[in-house]
């Protein structure tokens, strides 16, 4: 599901050409003064005023002054909710951009993410994340401590989606240039992927090659671990083997 507001309906995903294993250097570990640890982070009550660096890895679009972005370091990952920023600012954000973001903790229907941001900061350095393989963790407890990393899952088999290998909107009522849903199965188990439209639109690459899915593909995927009421992951990339 989505939510409506502040979020444009054409995407633009940051990646760098060779960020699928992501760049040669490591993140910083070493936080600025008054910047929180991931494990700080983490620990923080919902609603607690909260600040964090990370590197982006994708973003939404620009849209009415703010935008939504991936964010990821060295021991976890950020969701950064419709941060205000001017279009200027959105364009310097490039792929594996550090950023410093001040707002407050938030969760909608289990996706923890940063919202209300009060102050950003484009900082240097630049780090792309390697895609971190969670197929194991699937049907697991574990699954949830990658929420909103950049993640992989191999060798899965697509599933019949009311009589199609995907849906246009998670019902089946949408049509082009809406969200994607898709069913993919291991080991006996079927799990619910999204290519989510404001940041993988019907021109990309993953948009094009989901619609081209038949039921019974073995495919790996990768995309980032959104959350909402259980897994919800964007996938980012699909490669039918």
């Amino acid at each position: 599901m989505k939510r409506i507001s502040n979020i444009c309906l054409a995407a633009l995903l940051v990646f760098a050409a060779g960020c699928e294993g992501g760049s040669s250097a490591g993140p910083d570990t070493k936080k600025s003064e008054g910047v929180m640890t991931y494990a700080e982070y983490d620990a923080a009550a919902e609603d607690a005023e909260v600040t964090i660096e990370a590197y982006v890895q994708a973003k939404q679009g620009w849209w009415e002054g703010t935008a939504s972005l991936y964010t990821q370091d060295a021991d976890g990952a950020y969701f950064v909710y419709s941060m205000p920023c001017t279009e200027e600012e959105y364009n310097k954000i490039g792929a594996g951009q550090k950023i410093k973001v001040s707002g407050y903790k938030g969760a909608f229907n289990g996706e923890i993410e940063v919202k209300d941001v009060t102050a950003f900061e484009i900082e240097k350095g630049t780090w792309t994340a390697p895609a971190k393989d969670v197929t194991s963790l699937l049907g697991t407890d574990d699954l949830i401590k990658s929420m909103n990393q950049f993640v992989s899952f191999k060798g899965m088999t697509i599933e019949d989606s009311n009589g199609s290998a995907f849906l246009y909107k998670w019902d089946g009522s949408g049509a082009e240039g809406d969200d994607l849903y898709f069913n993919a199965s291991l080991n006996g188990k079927t799990y619910t992927f999204t290519v989510e439209s404001y940041l993988c639109d019907q021109n990309t690459d993953v948009y094009k090659a989901v619609k081209n899915l038949k039921v019974g593909d073995t495919v790996d995927m990768e995309g980032f671990l959104y959350w909402y009421e259980g897994m919800n992951p964007h996938i980012t990339k699909v490669t039918v083997k």
